[in-house]
């Protein structure tokens, strides 16, 4: 049985956690292939997608013909529109994406060799329409966040900005964000109108919910299937050989923050701050990974150390922590989670998304009663005066039986053969 995983990049979240799987099924009784559109790593059985060369010769005479008639095509005129709504799109947003590509994934050779066709995150890859038409074999579309059931926004962020109260703002959309949101959506419904071979799965009960009431997916088959992780990278480290290594002292109260960066507006470093400005114990530590340097108005130290993917040097930060804080305001399984527990880290979150999936409030974490900055501030003085129930160890233990990678790999072999079985 030949698996083709698709996939757009093979860095980031999205990127991790796909690749967390297809690594996990090597050496199985299925085989593993990887297509992206951008490579940057050297994961085994990964391949780039190769892109047509241009022709010299056909974009001089284009160029000639726009000057001498002022013609442009209607594919340039769309092109131009879409790039012209990105660029006025709220600083902070989420990523926005359109489901159109000048890529046809059906035409190489990974594809038609293939049994069975595992999407992951394929933004600027996948070609809803001339996809859905041309293809032939089972899809199984693995669901990263929003994205594949809406109308571009990866997440449909209802809520932007903080009121001075320290609570989430309702977001105000425009009537041409609404126009280019039906549009797109409109286009991926006439294109999976006649796809009868789809099989959708979702890592968070959560983001399975969402997808199972969308206008999209609605009649499709959803299926819950948790993130996995290497358990021998993600493991607990002693907190004094830790912290000895980033010139932290052992008496601090270090807490943790971890963003690809602290200007995404739905990862919500503003609620951490604010409850962190509010604590104001000087005691205390914030520790952050990811770009764009946190500040503080207080006189809490700040310990940034940039943006890291190496996994190993990742699992000794989350080690010299007291507790991992995620404000996100909306999230599918975050990875960070995941890594956090697996490290015997305890976790304070928003109850929103899929962290209650991970989080029992009180055992290896704390859950905040609404989301705004009292919450989280009363929760991180709460967590610091009481603790958790469950030991570090527990901690890991408690994940391992959830959140092995080779778990979600079996869970996937048994899909696979389950849709296989259905052609």
């Amino acid at each position: 049985m030949k698996i083709l995983i698709i996939s757009t990049l093979d860095r980031g979240g999205a990127a991790n956690a796909c690749f967390r799987l297809h690594m996990a099924l090597q050496n199985t009784e299925v085989v593993s292939n990887a297509l992206v559109l951008e490579k940057s790593k050297n994961y085994q059985n990964t391949f780039q997608f190769k892109k047509k060369k241009k022709n010299i010769l056909r974009i001089i005479i284009k160029k000639v013909a726009n000057k001498i008639i002022g013609y442009y095509s209607l594919e340039k005129i769309f092109a131009n529109s879409q790039t012209n709504f990105l660029n006025k799109r709220t600083k902070g947003l989420e990523f926005f994406s359109f489901p159109n590509s000048k890529y046809d994934i059906t035409k190489t050779e990974l594809y038609k060799k293939a049994d069975i066709i595992n999407l992951h995150w394929v933004a600027n890859f996948l070609d809803f329409e001339s996809f859905f038409k041309n293809n032939t074999k089972p899809v199984i579309w693995t669901l990263h966040d929003m994205n594949p059931f809406t109308g571009g926004e990866h997440y449909a962020e209802l809520e932007f900005g903080i009121s001075k109260e320290g609570n989430p703002l309702e977001r105000q959309f425009t009537d041409h964000e609404r126009k280019v949101f039906n549009q797109n959506l409109d286009l991926k419904l006439q294109a999976l109108k006649n796809c009868s071979n789809l099989t959708i799965v979702a890592p968070s009960i959560w983001l399975k919910n969402q997808a199972e009431s969308s206008n999209l997916f609605k009649n499709r088959v959803v299926y819950h299937i948790p993130y996995g992780l290497n358990v021998e990278v993600f493991k607990t480290r002693d907190k004094a050989f830790s912290r000895d290594l980033f010139d932290i002292p052992l008496k601090k109260r270090v807490v943790l923050f971890v963003a690809d960066s602290v200007e995404n507006n739905r990862k919500g470093f503003v609620y951490l701050k604010r409850a962190l400005e509010q604590i104001n114990d000087d005691n205390m530590i914030l520790c952050s990974i990811g770009r764009g340097k946190p500040n503080l108005d207080t006189s809490i130290q700040i310990k940034h150390l940039g943006a890291i993917t190496d996994e190993k040097t990742i699992s000794i930060i989350y080690s010299l922590a007291d507790v991992f804080v995620i404000p996100s305001l909306m999230d599918n399984l975050p990875n960070t989670v995941l890594e956090s527990l697996l490290c015997g880290t305890p976790v304070i979150g928003f109850p929103i998304g899929g962290i209650p999936d991970m989080i029992i409030d009180g055992d290896n974490g704390m859950l905040t009663q609404t989301v705004s900055v009292i919450s989280l501030a009363d929760k991180i003085q709460e967590f610091f005066s009481k603790g958790v129930t469950l030991t570090r160890e527990q901690i890991r233990t408690q994940a391992i039986t959830k959140y092995n990678q080779n778990i979600q790999a079996e869970a996937y072999i048994k899909l696979y053969k389950k849709v296989l079985n259905k052609t």
